[in-house]
C-alpha cells in the first residue's frame, strides 16, 4: 500500500496543505483539479523527485525519502509518467523498452517488447530513433517503458493528452487488466477530469493546495457539491424550477408532454456517435443540453429526475 501522510510544499506560496491518502493495491486513485492546484507537484513528491517541507510517503511500511537524502533520485518502486517523457533520444524505439528489460531472458524480452510495441501501436517503428517520433509516440513510447519496469506504483501525469479515443480505450482496458494482475497502485492526474470517471476507483478534488474531498466518480458527477465542482466532471445544466434555481446532467430528465417543468424550443442536435446532444433554448432564452439516443426534435418539455446517489467513499 502507498500511504501520503501530511505532505506540505511550499515555493513562492503553500502549493500543497497537509495533503494525506491512501492507495491499496489493485487500486487507481485520480486526482483532479484546475491548474496550479499541486497535482503535478504532488506527483514529484511521491515519485521521490522533489523534497516535501512536511510530511512522509511510505510504501509497504517503508519511508520512501526525498532526493535530497539520496545520491539518485527517484524510486525503483515508483515509476512516474510526466510530459517529459525522459526517453533515450539517441537510441531506436526497441531499445529503449530492452536495456529496461535487461535482467530478463532474450526470449522473454523479445516477447514482451513486442506486446508492448503492439499495445501502444509503435511496431512499425520499432528501429526508428526516438528523436524522429512525434509527441504522442514520444508519450506512448514513456508509458510503455514505465510498464515493462514492473513496479509497486505508477504514477501518470497526462497520460491521454496525446492519444486518440480508439488507442486510449486499447491502452486503458490494458493498464487496469496490468494493475489487478501486478497488484500496483496507481495515481493519475489530468486536467480533463471527465477522463477520470471511467478510469479511477476513486477520485481526490484538490483545490488550492488543499484535498476538497473524496469521493466516487459517480458521486462526482452525479452529486456534486458545488456549481464549480459539478462543472469539472462534464456539461451541467441550469434551469428555475417554481422560483428556484436547478441543476442537472444533461441525462437526468424525463420528456414529459402535460404539464413539464421546463418548457424547451428545440435548436439543433449534434451526433457524437452512441448519441445526440441536443440543444434546447427555454423561455428565458437559457440554453440546456439533453443527451438521447435519438433526436429530440418534437420535444416540448421535460420534467427533471435525479439520479440516485452513491455513498461517498
Amino acid at each position: 500500500m502507498l500511504s501520503i501522510h501530511n505532505i506540505c510544499l511550499s515555493f513562492d506560496s503553500e502549493l500543497l496543505k497537509n495533503i494525506s491518502f491512501d492507495v491499496h493495491e489493485g487500486e487507481i486513485i485520480g486526482i483532479a483539479g484546475k491548474s496550479g492546484a499541486g497535482k503535478t507537484s504532488l506527483l514529484k513528491v511521491i515519485a521521490g523527485l522533489a523534497d516535501a517541507d512536511k510530511g512522509e510517503i511510505m510504501l509497504d511500511n517503508k519511508l520512501m525519502v526525498g532526493p535530497s537524502q539520496k545520491l539518485i533520485p527517484g524510486h525503483s518502486e515508483i515509476q512516474l509518467v510526466n510530459q517529459d517523457f525522459n526517453l533515450d533520444y539517441y537510441q531506436t524505439v526497441e531499445e529503449n523498452l530492452r536495456n529496461k528489460i535487461l535482467h530478463l531472458p532474450r526470449d522473454v524480452q523479445n516477447q514482451f517488447i513486442d506486446e508492448l510495441l503492439d499495445l501502444i501501436e509503435l511496431s512499425d517503428l520499432k528501429h526508428h530513433q526516438t528523436q524522429t517520433l512525434s509527441g504522442g509516440e514520444q508519450q506512448r513510447l514513456a508509458i510503455a517503458r514505465a510498464l515493462s519496469l514492473e513496479s509497486k506504483v505508477l504514477l501518470l501525469d497526462e497520460p491521454f493528452v496525446h492519444l486518440d479515443t480508439t488507442l486510449r480505450i486499447k491502452l486503458i482496458s490494458y493498464l487496469e487488466q496490468l494493475i489487478k494482475i501486478r497488484k500496483m497502485c496507481v495515481v493519475i492526474v489530468t486536467h480533463n477530469s471527465e477522463e477520470l470517471l471511467n478510469l479511477a476507483d476513486k477520485i481526490i478534488y484538490l483545490n488550492e493546495g488543499k484535498i476538497k474531498r473524496v469521493a466516487s466518480p459517480h458521486d462526482f458527477y452525479y452529486n456534486y457539491k458545488s456549481v464549480k465542482e459539478g462543472k469539472m466532471f462534464g456539461i451541467l445544466n441550469q434551469a428555475t424550477v417554481l422560483n428556484k434555481s436547478i441543476h442537472f446532467r444533461p441525462d437526468e430528465y424525463e420528456i414529459c408532454s402535460d404539464n413539464p417543468e421546463i418548457t424547451l424550443k428545440f435548436e439543433r442536435s449534434m451526433f457524437m456517435g452512441g448519441y445526440y446532444l441536443n440543444e434546447f433554448s427555454m423561455p428565458n432564452s437559457k440554453k440546456i443540453i439533453l443527451f438521447n439516443q435519438n433526436k429530440m426534435t418534437n420535444v416540448e418539455g421535460i420534467t427533471i429526475r435525479k439520479k440516485e446517489r452513491n455513498k461517498l467513499v
